[in-house]
């Protein structure tokens, strides 16, 4: 393993390190030791962290059948780069604790930009995205894979605020949804013994947080980040709802109808007096 050391790091930082201002090219893999005496002693590395810095929303998107973060061992799973106009040229890369970053080829089966993967195993566990041949990348996505018989299915990219969020508690070798389960954030119930599904339905970025189930007998899921996204110039605008423009005409009918009544006698009255007037007019002459 190839470590590098940040050349503006500061050894008597208390063990902090600022990245200001953040920037794309930060986007890396990150790890830390401790160091003291003369000569140096240097303790073990910390786990590597891999960090991404985003900006914009680039051009292309990591999909993922079937679509959630958390998988079960001996499952299969696609990833595939798509793109609205195209998606020849990118590859789907991952960065793991076992084996560092790689592509698909050495992992999985190519086909094209779609990355298929048989059977998974533990050690698939780690953060996947698309690269381009010009080194773009699309936003990364972590994947977990669990040996146990539970599992959380949230989304895979940032739910949009005003959205609806559903999560659901997953249970090996059994597709009923009648299970009960406990649904967790950032370790607090947030709602008991549910029918395995739980929904927010207006969410909002004070959901942030990490999220799993538990099932009494079971076990429980391993923990997945939701991250809700902000509507509106500073985030992606939420669609107008067609229930939202069926609501406002509803609404403005009985006022719209009433003016259309009183435009309509206005006319005719309007009409009436000059009527009148081209008859009165016609007598005097």
């Amino acid at each position: 393993m190839h470590v590098e050391l940040l050349s503006d790091s500061n050894r008597g930082s208390g063990g902090n390190y600022t990245l200001s201002p953040a920037a794309r090219n930060h986007t890396g893999v990150y790890m830390c030791r401790g160091e003291r005496g003369e000569p140096a002693f240097h303790t073990q590395y910390s786990n590597p962290q891999p960090l991404w810095i985003t900006g914009e929303s680039p051009p292309i998107s990591l999909i993922i059948n079937p679509n959630r973060t958390q998988h079960f061992t001996n499952d299969s799973l696609s990833l595939s780069c798509e793109d609205q106009s195209t998606s020849t040229g990118w590859t789907v890369r991952r960065y793991t604790h076992s084996d560092g970053g790689s592509d698909c080829s050495r992992w999985g089966s190519v086909t094209g930009s779609t990355c298929k993967i048989s059977s998974l195993s533990t050690s698939y566990t780690g953060v996947y995205w698309c690269e381009s041949e010009s080194g773009e990348n699309s936003n990364p996505v972590n994947i977990t894979v669990h040996d146990g018989d539970v599992i959380l299915e949230s989304p895979v990219h940032p739910e949009t605020e005003g959205h609806p969020l559903t999560l659901r508690c997953l249970y090996r070798y059994t597709n009923s949804s009648n299970l009960r389960a406990d649904f967790y954030k950032d370790g607090s119930v947030l709602q008991n013994q549910s029918t395995g599904e739980m929904i927010i339905y207006n969410v909002s970025k004070s959901d942030d947080g990490f999220y799993h189930c538990k099932h009494p007998e079971r076990g429980e899921s391993p923990k997945s980040w939701v991250s809700v996204r902000a509507s509106g110039p500073s985030g992606v605008e939420a669609p107008f709802s067609v229930l939202m423009l069926i609501s406002s005409v509803v609404t403005a009918s009985p006022y719209l109808l009433v003016t259309i009544i009183l435009l309509v006698k206005c006319y005719r009255a309007r009409a009436h007096t000059d009527e009148e007037r081209i008859e009165n007019a016609v007598i005097e002459e």
